[in-house]
């Protein structure tokens, strides 16, 4: 039962990275800054830092994506009208 042409695996939206890192960085700020739980005092600082970098790495991902996206669009409409 082998096919000829087997259909190609679903494609990952490059945008779902930097959300996860988004939302693990608002996570950790919300535990860092705005949470009362006595049970969080011991981790404050570590979610505070992991915070301000998840969120960081997020921003700059999503931009470095972006910008790689509207390269590759260019790419292909320049190779459109070439033809």
């Amino acid at each position: 039962m082998s096919k000829e042409n087997p259909s190609p695996p679903p494609q990952i939206n490059p945008y779902i990275f930097p959300l996860i890192l988004a939302g693990m960085g608002i996570w950790c700020l919300y535990d860092g800054w705005l949470s009362s739980n006595p049970e969080m005092q011991e981790y404050l600082l570590f979610n505070r830092i992991g915070g301000v970098v998840l969120m960081l790495w997020a921003t700059f991902d999503f931009r470095r994506t972006r910008r790689l996206e509207r390269q590759d669009l260019a790419a292909e409409s320049s190779e459109e009208s070439d033809n």
